[in-house]
Parts: structure tokens; C-alpha cells; sequence
């Protein structure tokens, strides 16, 4: 799905690289999304965590949104995710939903309200969709696997933490 507004090639020689992440507890159950973003040489990750029950699915959608929606400019970027559903929901499935007043053979689409911000925020960039194969030792499908985990249980990482180095190298955190 190609962004509305025109992008001016050449105005920015670095595209926004995204890997994005959700994570569940249960299914449904307490969940948790995370996406790592780079540009350049200067990388940056972004989780939350879901209020109550919800999916997997659901928080797939939400790392999308949450990643695209923190992008203060309309951008060329070029997303991946482990999630075939995301990708194909919203590459493929996305304008028959729509023609079809958002039905399937099996009744209403899910997450309609996450689809449809999703499409918003996907038509203010110029988006490429990709998918990297979950736990295939990619370090930044990794990186929002372990943030995902992590804000599901309901812990927030800060960047460059004792307990963020802990988590993504292997070192220990430091006792006080």
C-alpha cells in the first residue's frame, strides 16, 4: 500500500527500517508490542502494553500503528514483520474488506478499529511491507520479541538500562 501524498525522491537518502513485534499472554490474555526503528545510523525502540485482555493479533496491529504513528514527517519506510497476518491484511485483504462492508464467509473482520487506523497511518508514508520469519535470529525481530515479552509482563525498558542489557545481551544486571 503506497502513501496519498506525493514523497520527493532524493530528499533523504536513508528510508526508515522498522521491525515490529506483539506479544501475548494467553491468547487472549495481558499483551504487549514493540518495534525497533532505524534511519541512518541512529536506531531507536518503542513498546507498550495492551489495557486488559487482548491478542496476539491485536498487538501485532498496534506495534505497526504505534511505530508508523511515532514518525513526526511522512517517511519513506520499509516495514517487517513475522506476522503473515499483518502483512497480508493489509497488502491483500484490506480492499475486500471494504468492498464487503467489512465482512468475511466467517462474519465480521476482527480488529476493524486496529485495520483502520492502521491504514491511516500507512497513508501518510510511502510504506513497503516485508516479512522476516519470527525467532530466525534476525537482531531486530529479536530486539521487538523481547520487548514485546517483556511489556506484556507489564515491564517497561529504558534504553541502555541495567536491565535492558540484561534482557538484550545476556549481561547482568547490576545489584544495587
Amino acid at each position: 500500500m503506497r502513501a496519498k501524498q506525493a514523497m520527493r525522491p532524493g530528499t533523504d537518502p536513508f528510508p526508515v527500517i522498522i521491525y515490529t513485534d506483539g506479544s501475548c499472554k494467553g491468547n487472549p490474555g495481558p499483551g504487549g508490542w514493540a518495534a525497533v526503528l532505524t534511519k541512518g545510523p541512529k536506531k531507536r525502540a518503542i513498546s507498550g502494553s495492551s489495557e486488559g485482555r487482548t491478542t496476539n493479533n491485536a498487538m501485532e496491529l498496534m506495534a505497526c500503528i504505534q511505530a508508523l504513528a511515532s514518525l513526526k514527517a511522512p517517511s519513506v519506510v520499509v516495514l517487517f514483520t513475522d506476522s503473515n497476518y499483518v502483512r497480508k491484511g493489509i497488502t491483500e485483504w484490506l480492499p475486500q474488506w471494504k468492498a464487503k462492508a467489512w465482512k468475511t464467509a466467517q462474519g465480521p473482520v476482527k480488529n476493524r478499529d486496529l485495520w483502520e487506523r492502521l491504514e491511516e497511518e500507512t497513508a501518510r508514508h510511502d510504506v513497503t511491507w516485508k516479512y522476516v520469519p519470527g525467532h530466525a535470529g534476525h537482531i531486530f525481530n529479536e530486539e521487538a520479541d523481547k520487548l514485546a515479552k517483556a511489556a506484556a509482563d507489564g515491564v517497561a525498558l529504558i534504553p541502555g538500562g541495567a536491565c535492558w542489557d540484561a534482557l538484550m545481551y545476556g549481561f547482568k544486571a547490576e545489584e544495587n
